[in-house]
């Protein structure tokens, strides 16, 4: 049943967490309605499968269910549920043996890391929305973001596709906020290396 626009005055992510923790069943549709397509798009990049991100989004969403009366709904819910996600997505790259070989990080950015990371993105990364121009593109996003190990996988999904803030994230997985830019860093660089080499002329070997 798709949400109804009608509704008065949207209420924001921590008003409906605490709505649900005093019992509002009404508010836990809310936030699953309002993330529904976003957090299934993170899911089948992470996983390369459509059908598997629809059970990791279930079981995101009965962790956010059993977790939700420990939530401080002083903190941001976005960050919280994509780093459950990503978590469970995890466990089923592990349980399917499909979990990517590690890949040693970059060294960190210059200075407090932001704006350098940032000018990276812009030097070797289309733009979020130039990567689902046509049906070939998006094919190619989904076989270069697939071949990330999870660790820059993960990052470059949260930070980059869906602009989660450096902070919430380090919160969330619990890393130092260098470790968060750091991977980041290697997480663009993987990225924009492997985007390279797609977009090279098959014939570039042959002499």
């Amino acid at each position: 049943m798709p949400p109804t626009p009608s509704h008065p005055a949207a209420r924001s992510d921590q008003e409906l967490i605490r709505a649900y923790q005093d019992g509002d069943q009404g508010a836990f549709v809310e936030l699953v309605e309002r993330y529904r397509l976003e957090l299934f798009h993170f899911l089948a990049r992470f996983v390369n499968d459509r059908v598997a991100a629809e059970d990791v989004f279930q079981e995101a969403f009965l962790q956010v269910h059993i977790s939700v009366d420990s939530f401080d709904t002083e903190r941001p819910f976005k960050p919280w549920l994509f780093t459950i996600a990503a978590n469970k997505a995890r466990d089923y790259l592990r349980r399917t043996n499909r979990t990517a070989s590690h890949i040693t990080s970059l060294p960190d950015a210059q200075g407090d890391g932001d704006r350098a990371v940032v000018e990276l993105m812009d030097a070797q990364l289309p733009e979020p929305g130039e990567l689902v121009v046509n049906q070939e593109t998006r094919r190619l996003v989904k076989e270069v973001v697939g071949s990330l190990p999870d660790h820059l996988r993960e990052i470059l999904l949260l930070a980059y596709f869906h602009q989660i803030p450096y902070k919430d994230i380090a919160r969330t997985l619990n890393i130092p906020l260098g470790t968060v830019k750091s991977r980041l860093h290697a997480a663009v660089g993987t990225f924009a290396q492997a985007w390279k080499q797609r977009q090279e002329p098959s014939g570039k070997d042959s002499d």
